[in-house]
């Protein structure tokens, strides 16, 4: 995708974000139509320095582009000792409880929170059930997706990942409004409003279509860094508390594992990886690498089989 609009000439190659407006605690930037990394990287650095001085940094952007994982910016503000938030805007993918066109994006959130001995809590999610990522891997492996991931065209319940890419939505967390759908529809409208309302940027049905190039995306995204020695003290020691405390608990019946807390089943991966010596890959995502390193003449991926 990141690929496809550089080609295009629809995201900007060269360039920098600016901070078109601020005050102690808070500014405005435009991203300049620059990839989505810049503008995240330069908007987080500017919350955390505010953050430090002031004891909050609010940073909304504007003009961005899809910006990857959310959580790799608050998980920045955890390694200067604070609490970091971070949120965007996407095409518009979610279909609303009770409707069958997709009105908002995946509109993922993300807060990652420092505690004792380098630990941390590190959440990060989409307002859908699911990111679209997810179902564009059960279509690379050719596989079915479970109920309530998401619909087709005609706003159905789909079991089948293409026609969910291609011509439907995806459904919010929760699902139907039966099952609390109606929550993700409302964790969705708050992202948009602190991403492309507060920034100023396209939101909702404005933003175009995914991976479409016809026009600039125009994202909003917002980023907050917070300082918990501002509060009351011993925070870190409370915050390991509270997640020693849920990792100590009993599983669920028939449940083999021990209870988890957001950021240890990634913390897990990492490990795994490191021990592989690598990253383990699905044979068509390997394929899939292969073939575009091919066609921007850049050194392919390592490959180690076991």
């Amino acid at each position: 995708m990141y690929v496809r609009d550089i080609d295009s000439g629809i995201t900007e190659r060269d360039g920098d974000p600016m901070t078109i407006k601020e005050s102690q605690a808070t500014a405005l930037v435009d991203g300049q139509n620059v990839l989505g990394p810049v503008v995240g990287d330069y908007s987080m650095e500017i919350a955390i320095q505010k953050a430090k001085q002031t004891g909050v940094g609010w940073v909304a952007a504007k003009g961005s582009n899809h910006y990857g994982i959310a959580g790799w910016y608050a998980m920045k503000a955890v390694d200067h000792g604070l609490l970091g938030l971070s949120f965007t805007n996407t095409s518009p993918l979610e279909v609303p409880t009770r409707a069958r066109k997709p009105t908002l994006g995946t509109n993922p959130l993300s807060l990652a929170v420092p505690a004792k001995d380098n630990d941390s809590f590190v959440l990060d999610m989409a307002t859908t059930t699911v990111a679209l990522g997810k179902i564009e891997l059960h279509d690379r492996k050719q596989i079915s997706i479970p109920d309530g991931w998401g619909v087709d065209s005609q706003g159905k319940m789909c079991n089948v990942a293409k026609p969910v890419i291609e011509a439907g939505g995806l459904m919010p967390l929760g699902g139907s409004e039966m099952t609390g759908g109606y929550k993700g529809y409302g964790l969705a409208m708050l992202v948009e409003i602190f991403c492309g309302i507060l920034a100023g940027s396209d939101y909702g049905p404005n933003i175009r279509r995914w991976k479409s190039t016809e026009r600039v995306a125009n994202l909003g995204q917002c980023f907050i860094a917070v300082d918990p020695d501002c509060f009351a003290p011993g925070f870190v020691d409370r915050m390991s508390d509270l997640m020693d405390t849920c990792r100590n608990l009993t599983p669920a019946e028939g449940e083999d594992d021990v209870v988890l807390v957001a950021g240890d089943p990634e913390r897990r991966h990492m490990n795994m990886c490191d021990q592989k010596g690598g990253i383990p890959y699905h044979p068509n995502q390997i394929k899939f690498g292969v073939e575009l390193a091919k066609s921007l003449k850049v050194e392919p991926m390592k490959i180690i089989t076991d």
